[in-house]
């Protein structure tokens, strides 16, 4: 009757995860200060890392989360 939904979200591809890498790199002590600076991005953290983006990038790392989760 109600059973939860099983959607999951679409696969990341290998550019996507370079670049959600490289903007945990540029953008680390501005978003990411709490993370270990050499930690290495996941499929499952590009949703966190664009919430960070978007909420602390300021205008460019809006736009490269937009990039990294269309």
């Amino acid at each position: 009757m109600n059973e939860p939904s099983t959607v999951t979200a679409p696969q990341a591809t290998p550019e996507k995860l370079a670049l959600a890498q490289q903007a945990f790199e540029r953008f680390h002590s501005r978003c990411f200060w709490f993370m270990r600076r050499e930690a290495r991005i996941t499929e499952d953290e590009i949703p966190y890392i664009c919430e960070r983006l978007r909420a602390d990038g300021g205008r460019l790392g809006f736009l490269l989360a937009a990039q990294i989760c269309q």
